[in-house]
């Protein structure tokens, strides 16, 4: 079978990657062609583009690359009719693949999406249109299939990628790794400021601001794989600051507590039982849109699926010095990096265990044959 797959940032890379592997299992004749990332490209060769080429952050920065990312919608659907793909398989990314998603569909290919659009977050008038354009949708959150349900749409529910990703990863030998990075042996505190330029940016001066407050600690950023060393640099202006690449997960395993961007990274955060900061600030004016349009009470997917506020949340004007301080200072004292461990094993239990992605390729492919 052919599977032409579209996934737009490092995440999704990630999964695309994994499905990709659980659908060669599936199927040994398994023609891919994809949009994603190195992660991807590692399982097969055929990456039509590079996430990182079309990365875009915020409702102001889509409007002022409009001509381009409709050019790539153009290009997307020519080369889509050019593979012929059996089934088109969607990864997040909504912006973009809810657009390819309705051409397809009226090109009668088959459409299916692995990872839901964050319909529940905002304009949950997609939701029809999804009904009306993806045959199939895969979804990754415990909450999200009661949600669709309310809306008379049926989708499974498969389990979280990520808790496949994270144990299956090699583990680490912290002394190796303090040596291979020149660590001292201090508690390490990680900073995940994310992976686009734009949120880099706006997170990582504000996460820098309070190393010097906490001298018995060192910092590492842990860098995104699509952003060189010399664009972090511009920004580093201590001592204690030490800079790893594309090891988050590395990182992590050995971080004693974290700052971390909102979005994926706070449930990866989570996921190694690290004690956590949110941290979220947008341009002006896309903060003030989204505003308007998000009727969520929580940014971050930890407290999300809990349904109540189990990490710290600073987001826009909260995310200052002063306040990053004392946050820090809080998860760092003893009492509450118990309560975080407990809750966080409460989360991983609320996820639905290993599997994820042979789940949703065994559905796809005896879906399509």
């Amino acid at each position: 079978m052919k599977y032409y797959i579209i996934a737009g940032e490092a995440s999704g890379d990630l999964h695309g990657s994994n499905l990709m592997k659980a659908l060669q299992q599936q199927d040994v004749n398994a023609e891919f062609r994809f949009w994603g990332g190195d992660l991807m490209q590692s399982v097969d060769s055929n990456l039509v583009m590079h996430y990182k080429e079309r990365s875009f952050m915020g409702f102001a920065e889509v409007i002022l690359n409009l001509r381009k990312i409709l050019g790539l919608i153009k290009f997307c659907k020519d080369d889509i009719d050019n593979f012929k793909p059996d089934v088109l398989i969607f990864i997040d990314n909504s912006g973009f693949n809810l657009r390819i998603a309705k051409w397809a569909k009226e090109k009668n290919y088959k459409t299916h999406y692995y990872i839901s659009p964050q319909v529940w977050a905002s304009r949950a008038n997609r939701i029809e249109k999804i009904k009306r354009d993806v045959d199939a949708m895969y979804v990754i959150l415990p909450f999200e299939k009661d949600f669709y349900n309310n809306y008379n749409y049926e989708v499974h529910f498969v389990g979280h990628p990520l808790i496949d990703a994270i144990a299956d990863r090699t583990q680490v030998n912290e002394y190796e790794f303090r040596s291979d990075h020149s660590l001292s042996d201090k508690p390490i505190i990680a900073l995940l400021p994310g992976s686009r330029k734009q949120e880099i940016t706006k997170m990582l001066s504000v996460m820098l601001s309070v190393v010097n407050d906490f001298p018995d600690y060192q910092f590492v950023i842990a860098g995104a794989p699509s952003q060189d060393y010399s664009f972090y640099q511009t920004f580093i202006k201590q001592d204690n600051v030490a800079f790893i690449s594309n090891k988050t997960y590395d990182v992590l395993s050995v971080s004693t507590a974290a700052l971390v961007t909102s979005g994926t990274a706070t449930l990866e955060t989570a996921l190694f039982k690290v004690p956590q900061v949110v941290c979220y600030k947008a341009s002006a004016i896309s903060y003030q849109i989204a505003k308007r349009i998000i009727t969520l009470k929580f940014i971050s997917l930890v407290n999300l699926i809990m349904d109540r506020e189990v990490v710290t949340e600073l987001i826009q004007s909260d995310l200052n010095k002063k306040r990053l301080k004392k946050e820090l200072d809080i998860i760092l004292d003893d009492d509450k990096r118990i309560q975080l461990f407990i809750d966080y094993y409460d989360l991983e239990k609320k996820l639905g265990g290993k599997g994820a992605s042979e789940k949703a390729a065994k559905l796809i492919f005896e879906s399509i044959t």
